[in-house]
C-alpha cells in the first residue's frame, strides 16, 4: 500500500459538508491531513460539479462513490452518469435495501446486482458490494455475502471489505480479502475496539484497536486492491482528530517505506 492509495470515506466528516462553503473548507483539512482522495458519501445536497471543482482545488481525487441501493439496482443509468460527472470508476452498493430474510430474496437481490453490475461494467465502472455485519449472517452454512459473490459474475459485482463490520459480524477481515482475489478494488478500514466500560464493538481510529493491519493489509494487496479507504462512521471526539490519527498510523506503520 502505498499512501497516495489511502483514501478518506466522506461519511466520517457527513456534518461538516452539507454545503459548498462546508465542504471546501473540509477538503482542505483532509487534503492538509495527508489524504490525497476521497470516496463522495454523506455529503449534502451539493452539485457534482461543484464537489468536483473543491476536490481539484484541493489536490484531492474522487476515488468512488456510495449511492442508494434503490438507485443503483432500479435506476443504474442516474449512477453511471454520475460517476462520469465525477471522473470516477468505482461505486457501492451500500447496504440491503431490500428485506433479506431467506434465501430466495438473498438470491434476487444478488441477480439485481448482477444486472446493475453488468451495466455499469459496460460503462466503464465498477459496482462494488460494502458489507455490514448482517452480510455474514448464514443459509445453509454459507453467508449471505457468499451468495452474492457466487451467484454473480466476478466482472459485474466486486468488493469493498469493511473491515470492522467483518469482525463484528464474526469473520476474518484478512481471510475474506484473500477469499476475493482479483474482486477486491477497495476496502474500508476501521478499528474494532472494546471500551473502557467493557462494551466491545467499538469503532475506532486504525491502529487503536484490535484488528491485524499486518495480516488485513498484505492479504487486500495480494487480492489486488486499489483504494484502501479510512471510514469512521462514529468518532469519540472531534472526527477531524480521528481522521488524522487514523492516516498518521498507516503512514508510520503500514504504507510502503519508499515510493509513494
Amino acid at each position: 500500500m502505498k499512501l497516495h492509495q489511502v483514501a478518506l470515506q466522506l461519511y466520517t466528516l457527513r456534518d461538516f459538508t452539507k454545503t459548498p462553503s462546508d465542504f471546501a473548507v473540509t477538503a482542505r483539512k483532509i487534503r492538509a491531513a495527508g489524504y490525497e482522495a476521497v470516496q463522495i458519501s454523506g455529503v449534502g445536497p451539493i452539485e457534482d460539479r461543484e464537489l468536483v471543482s473543491i476536490c481539484r482545488g484541493e489536490g484531492l481525487r474522487i476515488c468512488a462513490t456510495h449511492e442508494s441501493g434503490k438507485v443503483i439496482v432500479e435506476e443504474t443509468q442516474k449512477i453511471i452518469d454520475r460517476l462520469g460527472r465525477l471522473g470516477a470508476i468505482y461505486t457501492a452498493y451500500p447496504h440491503p435495501h431490500v428485506p433479506l430474510t431467506t434465501v430466495e430474496e438473498v438470491l434476487a437481490l444478488a441477480s439485481d446486482l448482477d444486472k446493475a453490475g453488468k451495466a455499469l461494467r459496460k460503462a466503464g465502472n465498477v459496482l462494488t458490494y460494502h458489507n455490514h455485519a448482517i452480510e455474514l449472517r448464514k443459509f445453509d452454512g454459507k453467508t449471505m455475502l457468499d451468495l452474492f459473490f457466487e451467484h454473480t459474475n466476478k466482472q459485474n459485482l466486486q468488493a469493498t471489505i469493511d473491515t470492522y463490520w467483518i469482525q463484528a459480524g464474526g469473520g476474518d477481515p484478512a481471510e475474506w480479502c484473500r477469499k476475493l482475489k482479483r474482486r477486491l478494488p477497495m476496502i474500508h478500514m476501521k478499528d474494532f475496539g472494546v471500551s473502557k466500560d467493557n462494551r466491545t464493538g467499538v469503532m475506532m481510529e486504525v491502529g487503536a484497536g484490535n484488528l491485524n493491519w499486518q495480516a488485513i493489509i498484505p492479504a487486500a494487496e495480494k487480492s489486488g486492491c486499489e483504494w484502501f479507504i479510512v471510514e469512521q462512521d462514529i468518532c469519540p471526539g472531534d472526527p477531524f482528530d480521528s481522521i488524522r490519527a487514523s492516516y498518521q498510523y498507516i503512514k508510520e506503520h503500514l504504507a510502503e517505506r519508499i515510493g509513494r
